[in-house]
Formats: C-alpha cells, sequence, structure tokens
C-alpha cells in the first residue's frame, strides 16, 4: 500500500455512551476490612451463577466483623430491586455503620441510595475499577463457586439445585 500511495478508509468507532452515575460515595473502607463489633462494617457485591437453566445473580452483604453473610437473594435479574431486597433483610443497625459496595450501576441509583440513608447507613464505594476494594466479598463468592460448583464439576444443573446449594453453602460457611 505504502509502495502505490494507497491509503484505506478507517471505521469510525462506535462508543455507548454510558453516562455518570446518580451518586458515587467516597471510599471510606479504604481497605481496611476490620471491625471492632458486630454491623459496624459491611461489604456486598453481586455475583454470577450460569450453573441452572438460566443465569442467576446472588447478592449477599458479609460482616467484616465475623465474616458472616447476614443476607442474600438469588434472582434472575440484576436489577435495584434485586439489591433492595437483600438489603431490607439487614437487622437493625448500630448508628455509624458503613456499607461498602462497588460502583455498579444498581448501587448507585437514587432509590438506592435513599434507601441505605433511611436505615442510617454511611455508603462507600470501591474507585473504579479496583475489585481489590471489595475483596472480603469478592473472597467469598470466588470460595463459594470453588468450593460447590466447580470442586463438584457442577457446570449444568436445574435452578433449584443451584439454589439449594447456595443456601446449604452459606449456612456451612456461616455456622461451621
Amino acid at each position: 500500500m505504502q509502495k502505490n500511495g494507497w491509503q484505506c478508509r478507517v471505521k469510525v468507532k462506535k462508543r455507548k455512551r454510558t453516562g455518570l452515575p446518580t451518586h458515587v460515595a467516597a471510599n471510606i473502607i479504604a481497605r481496611n476490612f476490620t471491625a471492632s463489633k458486630p454491623l459496624e462494617k459491611l461489604v456486598t457485591d453481586i455475583t454470577y451463577l450460569p450453573f441452572g437453566q438460566s443465569m442467576m445473580y446472588l447478592s449477599s452483604i458479609l460482616d467484616l466483623y465475623n465474616g458472616e453473610i447476614i443476607a442474600r437473594t438469588i434472582g434472575f435479574k440484576q436489577d435495584v430491586a434485586f439489591v433492595l431486597h437483600t438489603l431490607n433483610q439487614l437487622p437493625e443497625l448500630p448508628e455509624g455503620c458503613i456499607l461498602h459496595s462497588d460502583q455498579g450501576s444498581v448501587y448507585t441509583p437514587y432509590e438506592y441510595q435513599r434507601s441505605v440513608k433511611e436505615k442510617g447507613i454511611t455508603m462507600s464505594m470501591s474507585r473504579k475499577g479496583t475489585p481489590v476494594d471489595n475483596s472480603p466479598i469478592e473472597a467469598f463468592h470466588s470460595t463459594l463457586k470453588s468450593e460447590t460448583f466447580y470442586l463438584d464439576n457442577i457446570y449444568r444443573t436445574t435452578n433449584a439445585c443451584v439454589i439449594n446449594i447456595v443456601e446449604d453453602y452459606v449456612n456451612y460457611y456461616n455456622n461451621i
């Protein structure tokens, strides 16, 4: 092409405009994953459960004091209602409780932020593209999949089996 002086046409790249999240909170936790009392610091996230007849998701909240999963929801759609269902399972929280999440599209909308404030929770968010800022819940989700689905070579099963496996593992994780 250089020899003949030819040039190619360059296709213009189409970029999806994602827009700005409704609300982004400061990273208050700042990788300090220790808590001196129950329900002082909580972390939350969502993980994929691609092992059933359809894609499912697990939303869970972990207490950094003892590593216990204190709220969880399994669903088929990752939206604000899904994470609100998990948030609404929380018990009465002490003043100054911090809930840490990533900047996912389900954690930044006004509706979610309003519910967090109504519960008296201070929101904390990871920096964009930094999963290590939320590593305790990321590690739990990884361990759950490693010690159940991957260990037992379960890559396809029914949705009911996936739900039972997750519920049994969370019970084992919290109590045994």
